[in-house]
């Protein structure tokens, strides 16, 4: 019976979640030199092309139907929602974010996470909030698929997963751990909500969707070729991500992928 609950919530998180992966720019400014690939590119091992490029067509297909007007609509709720929802969703990351932090010997920087999640879930109203920014906790992204590569852990092969996008064997990995170690899922499950654990992954792929809508519609207007444009991007935000350079530092290209969060 446990095995049937595991596989029910597997199929309805990767239902919701990964149509986070390209479209939209109306109103963005760019040229074709914008998305040229890089020399990241030649880095990159992808033996299965041509599987890749046709589950690549097929979330295509379903950010276009289901995600993109998902998140357009989003987009339209008061500002203030849209904070809310996004800051709450912070917040239930941070308990994941201080334990990659620990592992990876950034004691101060968990030492910060934790700070903020405790002010946040009390003073902020459970996350809604963001008090922590305010008084100088600022928040920081970490995950398993960055602490792997802290350890040393390579790449592996890139891979395109059903909705869930663009990932590459370590990063896959990454989110696997994810899945079966966080907690705040593990409690919902454990009450017997575990409805909440897709509702919560779908909730999350809207919200980072409707931040790159005009970046994704740019990059797939002006790219002579999406997928390999694409694949640029998530390796050249991971890569970032993993050296831990600045925000204001990173590719202005979108990273077209979704966590299991």
């Amino acid at each position: 019976m446990s095995k049937k609950i595991i596989f029910i919530l597997f199929s309805a998180i990767v239902f919701f979640s990964t149509i986070t992966h390209a479209n939209e720019s109306d109103q963005v400014s760019t040229n074709s030199d914008d998305f040229k690939t890089t020399t990241v590119e030649d880095e990159i091992f992808d033996p299965f092309e041509p599987v890749n490029r046709a589950i690549f067509s097929f979330n295509n297909v379903a950010d276009r139907i289901v995600l993109e007007p998902i998140a357009k609509g989003y987009k339209k709720l008061p500002s203030p929602m849209q904070s809310g929802i996004n800051n709450f969703l912070s917040n239930l990351r941070a308990p994941l974010v201080v334990v990659n932090q620990v592992l990876q010997g950034q004691g101060e920087n968990a030492i910060q996470s934790s700070g903020r999640f405790i002010v946040n879930s009390t003073i902020g109203i459970f996350g809604l909030f963001d008090v922590a920014e305010k008084i100088g906790l600022e928040e920081k992204e970490e995950d398993f698929g960055q602490t792997l590569a802290t350890w040393g852990v390579g790449d592996g092969f890139y891979i395109v997963l059903p909705l869930f996008g663009p990932s590459n064997i370590r990063d896959t990995t990454g989110m696997l751990m994810t899945m079966v170690s966080d907690p705040i899922n593990a409690y919902a499950v454990s009450e017997g909500e575990a409805w909440l654990v897709p509702m919560r992954t779908a909730v999350n792929a809207v919200d980072q969707r409707s931040k790159i809508i005009d970046e994704v519609n740019a990059l797939r207007d002006n790219s002579v070729d999406y997928y390999a444009a694409v694949r640029s991007s998530y390796y050249q935000n991971r890569k970032a991500a993993i050296a831990n350079v600045d925000d204001s530092e990173l590719t202005p290209l979108p990273l077209i992928s979704i966590e299991f969060e």
